[in-house]
């Protein structure tokens, strides 16, 4: 798909619903007594393998465009698939399955697609273990496909190595089939929709810190949950308008969750023009209407512990700094080698073609900005933030940027470049 510089942007687009919030209303949606009704739910196709999951485990659950009817099993209610679980591209899906599957009394097996089988595993089998699940790697190499058995699991207290709101998500939902009290810490708080959700389906669930505990099986009661749009989504906008010249555009009823909204901060410190309106709370989870305004930004550093409220977001925040004047440093970013690509490496390798001084580090990338980008040839890597991030560098660099296997947005985004086409009008 080609992308050549853009008019001014303007206008108002909706954001598709959040994938981590949509992904665990249908988890815990299963697992809870009653129905649970899903608004804005996002049909991505991450979202869509964790409703084929469940339902492969006997939970009828109703899909009917953007909203979800989760008839629900209650806690003990899943039933033993008849085939593997196929997560697909999901490392949400495989992760935060992963604990509620080692609560079970039946076998399972779980894999996905290429990019799943090669990303780690261990950093959920090692805490799961230790609580008594029986999980293995089929391959023995720490990735899936994963055979999971059961096994009586009790509560333990995980120092985890990472900040990781997967990891940390599925010990806690493997502690809802423990003995006893299970706690997580991270060494920085990662996103906590996993808190904030299950306390309000009935759990018993408390925070402090870096640390949440949970207690063993609770009645979980069905829902209506209203998603919010998916500030890792509106990035994308938030980015186009800042940089495109002349532009004003309205991103409507995003997600602002304090564990998520580290681009509003990095952008702010970059001297971004971005004013919130019609802030609600529903649910735990904060949303607002963010106006965006065309700004010439600057140089920042960007390290500790706000890298995990915005690690989806550093390959656009990458393509922002090589707009803004100064040297922009990002440290802590090491998470991003085992995403769905080396989201590291694909950053500093395609800004450089597109002629950004940019250097790549162990944990992250410096930047050297205010140079004119150049339209080049660029591989998505069917990494859809890649395809994201470039399709927004198009819009501000000469000539004609080529993004190569650009359909990968439908993983988070499917609406994607029509709604980019809408605001250039």
């Amino acid at each position: 798909m080609n992308f050549t510089k853009s008019a001014p942007l303007s206008g108002t687009i909706h954001i598709p619903g959040d994938k981590s919030i949509s992904h665990r209303a249908v988890m815990f949606g299963s697992l809870a007594l009653g129905d649970t009704k899903v608004t804005n739910f996002l049909e991505g196709a991450d979202c869509l393998s964790t409703i084929s999951c469940f339902q492969k485990m006997g939970v009828s659950i109703e899909n009917q465009q953007g909203e979800v009817i989760i008839h629900g099993k209650g806690l003990h209610g899943l039933n033993k698939p008849d085939s593997i679980l196929d997560t697909g591209n999901s490392g949400t899906t495989t992760r935060l399955i992963s604990g509620i599957l080692a609560g079970q009394t039946f076998e399972t097996t779980l894999t996905g697609d290429a990019s799943i089988q090669s990303r780690p595993m261990g950093r959920i089998i090692t805490p799961l273990s230790q609580m008594g699940a029986h999980i293995t790697s089929l391959h023995d190499n720490g990735c899936a496909p994963l055979r999971i058995q059961p096994g009586t699991l009790h509560g333990i207290h995980y120092q985890s190595p990472v900040a990781s709101a997967q990891v940390k998500s599925c010990v806690l939902l493997a502690g809802l089939y423990a003995q006893g009290t299970t706690t997580v810490t991270e060494p920085a708080l990662s996103r906590n929709h996993t808190e904030l959700m299950l306390r309000s389906f009935g759990a018993q669930i408390t925070s402090k810190e870096n640390s949440a505990s949970i207690e063993p099986n609770p009645v979980l009661n069905g829902q209506d949950i209203a998603v919010p749009g998916d500030i890792s989504s509106a990035a994308y906008f938030i980015a186009a308008g800042l940089m495109v010249p002349n532009s004003e555009i309205r991103i409507c009823n995003v997600g602002i969750n304090p564990t998520r909204d580290g681009i509003l901060r990095v952008a702010k410190s970059m001297g971004a023009d971005i004013k919130l309106e019609n802030e609600t709370t529903a649910g735990g989870e904060q949303t607002a209407d963010l106006i965006v305004r065309s700004t010439a930004l600057c140089g920042c550093t960007i390290e500790g512990s706000i890298i995990p409220t915005l690690i989806d977001e550093i390959p656009i925040i990458a393509v922002m700094a090589a707009y803004a004047d100064g040297t922009t440093i990002i440290k802590d970013a090491q998470e991003l080698k085992v995403k769905e690509s080396n989201r590291l490496d694909i950053m500093v390798h395609h800004l450089s073609l597109m002629g950004v001084d940019i250097e790549g580090t162990e944990d992250g990338m410096i930047i050297h900005g205010g140079k004119t980008l150049h339209g080049a040839v660029l591989d998505s890597h069917l990494d859809h933030r890649i395809a994201m991030s470039f399709a927004i560098a198009g819009l501000i660099a000469d000539g004609t940027t080529t993004v190569e296997r650009a359909e990968c947005v439908d993983i988070s985004y499917p609406e994607f470049y029509k709604d980019l086409e809408r605001l250039s009008r």
